[in-house]
């Protein structure tokens, strides 16, 4: 688990560092980004955009598709 975050804080430097690698690693873990973000305080958007700033992987939304076949 990831410390909270106080709201409004802003994460620079080698705590961004830390923060993004940790992010990925649970991320790749396959934790979601809702689930991460409940977990540290913070919004979807704010843990997105680390991840992505880190390159991580993300991975395609989840969920029914049209089409599919399955009757």
């Amino acid at each position: 688990m990831t410390t909270k975050i106080a709201k409004g804080v802003r994460v620079v430097g080698d705590a961004r560092e830390e923060l993004g690698s940790a992010l990925a690693e649970r991320y790749a873990g396959g934790e979601s980004i809702r689930s991460i973000a409940a977990d540290i305080g913070r919004s979807y958007g704010f843990v997105h955009g680390v991840l992505r700033q880190f390159k991580a992987p993300l991975r395609g939304r989840g969920g029914a598709t049209r089409g599919s076949g399955a009757s």
